[in-house]
């Protein structure tokens, strides 16, 4: 599919364009560090191959066991040099390869040289190496030298060991906490920098003691520091101690030091300490007024970061204390002009959450100029104080909801689109003279949306409400255009609300049933189904159908019984072939043990989604184990939805699901004989692994009798390497022996015939290997799981249709779960990020993040980054998308 490729950012500056970086490959790189052995060494040289070799680190690009050998040795030879350029360049290095157990010792000597050399450069960067690379071993040994550098007259020196003392602590606590004096007298030096990396790496020598932790606030909030740095750390742990206090008065400890903060020479101090206030549980009108004073005094600084800080700040006050923040409006109001587009954002959204009735219509004209200039997290920010200030004065409803509506029409993202919509939705549900106006704007909008989800929500809430309304027959025509121009989604969600309004307005009934009938013919069962269930729930096919009461409860009813019953229920009803009673599932909530509802093995902030219905994954793998053959495979990782391998109105219909485990892949040919005067006997399927070299056939069960029109299976068994996503092409011929049935009598002849079917051609690929795995926060699972195992990379995709066209090949490949309606592509545009989500085979879970754009005409360019749990997982994704 691709080959890796360099794209050039059309936004970036003609400067960027001319990289040092540019085209530098590993290869050529390792080949130039040959430069580390020439007896004379040139220092500049060495200089400029050490930063292409950490440029390469750091863009994740990955050296094997022995290139990263044969670099770290050459580097160990630059210790001869004595330009200190080179010097420095030589620690970041030997940082950044971090050296194995075997290694180390070679570099140990020559760092320890150096942490006792005169030069204090060398002597803070030595510590700092010697501190990243050390293990607990040697770290007993060179103790003595590092609490002797906590105490070093050089600041350089002494903050190298404090900052590396923070490391350490991570991983060796128990020999950190014995620096617990020299740290002590660290934070009274009078060097800014050192007085900040001790305060810091002795509240975190003392965090887990919560009397230890107010020991230490109150001996130095006595005047002792005096660093502006350190001063801000004292006074989050300042805050810290407040609110562990549970104190809610003005008699809190501490409060003086805070507000005496507010008079400090250095502003960082005073935003700092007028934060803290700002954000005490339960902070009275008392408290809050001086720091209100200062981060005023804030607005009308000639520092846009000061201006940014304050008018942040108390809009965060403005949701909890919206009085307090009144007499800074008119300070407000002259930042909506700006230059920083971020500042005039908050300036303005504090003010609709703290104006009156009277300015609302000045403030949206205000608003509306600036809008289209703003990203999208900011304008969700106007979106939702908009919807309170509605929520506040509702007779302003119909400006409100008009300026909704425009912005709901021009270009945003989904989670931009996704505000607007649940605002509108808010003041339809509170402000019932909004409720015409709301649905009219939000039909409108349906007509042109590309998201699914919010297409789905805003039909959903409009058959609720539609029908309601002094004109239901309206909005028939936005829900039927939804059946012919959408997806099979939507046009599900179309067909229910189309129900409701039949259900709901007796004089729409005949129409509805038209439009219902027509929906019997959709290409999609889950549209059939739902038009032929409601026309018979309704009436529409000819039968009595039920009472409007009951109609109206199964269509506006919810569930009243729990869904893991539910879901019970249905796995012990499986094998059943009688009807299934649904007033047979008990309403009682029923507890699930400890051991169901852990999970096992670590799980990365924001995994919530299971891939597929646990009832069919449940059946699948009892089906499975109950085969003799199959069942010491283990666990099943993952079914696949069923492959057709015949054509439609063929002599026999077959489909077969892949089902993956970590060493083995059975196949399951389910098959059909659609033939009434034949009886197929001992059914089998010859499979040709030729095109599969890795995998072996170790087992097969024949299905003995395949009667007409009674489904059956057969399957085939496969081992391949353990863990690894195989992949292979297998060509299927449908082997049996049939025998002619009496039409007459339906018995079966005596005498059978073998015969064969030539079944289309099936591939394994590497999809089959990763489950759809959703989450509930993108960001927060992608910061959870950390870059320790990141991977990235950029491809070339050749000429596509469409950006969308691209997006969608390339989730297809990798058969990952889109997150937060990233699969969709706005219209026009020329990039896009993709956001998507999985578990790979051996219970990996992998996040991927995915930027696509535009290079010339239809020439696609896309940036792979993936973070996973493990670096060999990382790389095989890298390789699907590669070989794709």
């Amino acid at each position: 599919m691709a080959q890796p490729f360099v794209k050039k950012d059309d936004d970036r500056d003609d400067e960027a364009d001319y990289s040092p970086f540019l085209g530098i490959e590993k290869g050529a790189v390792l080949q130039e560090a040959r430069v580390f052995n020439d007896p004379q060494l040139d220092s500049r040289r060495c200089s400029q191959v050490i930063t292409k070799l950490l440029y390469l680190l750091n863009q994740g690009e990955t050296f094997t066991k022995i290139e990263a050998t044969e670099v770290f040795f050459a580097v160990t030879k630059l210790f001869q040099s004595k330009d200190a350029a080179l010097r420095r360049m030589v620690y970041l290095m030997i940082k950044e390869l971090s050296p194995s157990a075997d290694e180390v010792i070679i570099v140990t000597s020559s760092l320890m040289k150096d942490m006792n050399s005169k030069t204090d450069m060398y002597r803070a960067n030595a510590i700092r190496v010697l501190c990243r690379i050390t293990d607990g071993t040697l770290l007993g040994q060179i103790e003595r030298y590092l609490k002797q550098a906590i105490v070093d007259k050089n600041p350089v020196v002494a903050s190298a060991a404090l900052v590396s003392g923070v490391h350490l602590l991570q991983t060796n606590p128990d020999i950190v906490k014995r620096w617990s004096n020299e740290v002590q007298e660290a934070v009274q030096s009078r060097a800014a920098l050192v007085q900040f990396h001790a305060l810091a790496l002795l509240h975190q020598i003392r965090q887990n003691d919560r009397l230890a932790v107010s020991k230490l606030v109150t001996s130095l909030t006595r005047g002792t520091v005096r660093s502006p740095l350190a001063q801000c750390l004292l006074i989050r742990y300042t805050a810290q101690v407040i609110r562990e206090s549970n104190t809610q008065t003005g008699d809190r400890p501490f409060y003086d030091y805070l507000e005496g903060c507010l008079r400090h020479k250095a502003e960082m101090v005073i935003f700092e300490a007028a934060r803290a206030i700002t954000e005490l549980s339960g902070v009275t009108s008392r408290e809050l007024t001086p720091a209100i004073t200062v981060l005023q005094l804030f607005l009308s600084s000639s520092k846009p970061v000061l201006r940014f800080a304050a008018v942040r700040t108390l809009n965060k006050v403005a949701m909890t204390h919206p009085l307090a923040v009144t007499n800074c409006n008119i300070d407000m109001e002259s930042l909506i002009s700006d230059q920083n587009r971020s500042i005039a954002t908050l300036a303005i959204t504090t003010l609709l959450k703290t104006g009156n009735e009277s300015s609302v219509d000045r403030l949206m004209k205000q608003i509306t100029n600036f809008m289209s200039d703003i990203a999208d997290e900011f304008k969700i920010v106007v979106v939702e104080a908009i919807r309170s200030l509605c929520l506040k004065f509702p007779l302003k409803y119909r400006t409100l909801m008009n300026f909704l509506s425009n912005i709901l029409r021009e270009e945003g993202g989904f989670e931009y689109k996704k505000a607007i919509v649940d605002s509108i939705l808010i003041l339809i549900r509170d402000i019932p003279d909004a409720k015409e106006s709301g649905l009219s704007h939000l039909c409108e909008f349906i007509e042109d949306c590309e998201f699914t989800y919010l297409s789905t929500q805003i039909l959903h809430f409009l058959g609720n409400e539609g029908p309601k309304t002094s004109d239901p027959s309206k909005y028939i025509r936005y829900i039927y255009n939804r059946v012919i121009l959408e997806n099979a989604t939507v046009r599900a969600s179309a067909v229910s609300t189309l129900a409701k309004f039949g259900a709901m307005v007796e004089s729409l009934k005949p129409r509805v049933f038209v439009l219902l009938r027509r929906c019997l013919y959709d290409n999609d069962d889950e549209v059939r189904d739902r038009a032929t269930l409601y026309l018979n729930c309704l009436g529409g096919d000819g039968s009595y159908g039920e009472t409007d009461k009951d109609a109206k409860e199964f269509l506006f009813g919810s569930l009243d019984l729990p869904l893991s019953n539910l879901e019970m229920s249905l796995q012990n009803y499986v094998p059943s072939e009688e009807p299934f009673d649904i007033t047979s599932v008990p309403k009682e909530v029923k507890s699930q043990p400890l051991a169901e509802k852990k999970a096992p093995g670590k799980k990365p902030a924001g995994i919530t989604a299971a891939p597929a219905p646990t009832s069919t994954v449940d059946t699948y793998e009892k089906l499975l184990s109950s085969i003799h053959e199959f069942s010491s495979f283990g666990k099943l990782f993952k079914s696949s939805a069923p492959v057709e391998l015949t054509e439609a109105e063929t002599e026999y219909a077959v489909n077969v699901v892949k089902h993956i485990y970590d060493s083995h892949v059975v196949l399951q040919y389910n098959c059909t004989n659609t033939v009434p005067e034949l009886l197929l006997e001992n059914v089998t399927v010859f499979v040709d692994a030729s095109e599969a070299e890795e995998f072996a056939q170790v087992a097969f069960k024949p299905l003995n009798s395949l009667p007409y029109d009674s489904p059956g299976q057969t399957f085939v068994a496969f081992e391949k390497p353990e863990g690894q996503p195989t992949v292979g092409k297998f060509s299927n011929m449908l082997k049996f022996i049939y025998r002619e049935v009496d039409p007459a009598s339906g018995e079966p002849g005596e005498e059978g015939i073998e015969d064969e079917y030539q079944l289309e051609d099936l591939e394994v690929v590497p999809a089959d290997y990763i489950l759809k795995v959703g989450v509930s926060n993108f960001r927060n699972a992608w910061e959870g799981m950390g870059p320790d195992f990141e991977r990235v990379d950029e491809y070339g995709l050749g000429v596509r249709e469409s950006l969308a066209e691209a997006v969608n090949a390339v989730i297809n490949i990798l058969g990952m779960q889109p997150c937060e309606g990233t699969e969709v592509v706005p219209g026009n545009s020329r990039s896009h990020t993709c956001l998507l989500s999985g578990l790979f085979i051996g219970n990996v879970k992998v996040l991927v993040r995915l930027s696509f754009g535009m290079d010339g005409p239809k020439q696609i360019a896309m940036k792979l980054a993936v973070r996973s749990e493990s670096q060999e997982v990382s790389d095989a994704i890298h390789e699907i998308v590669a070989n794709g």
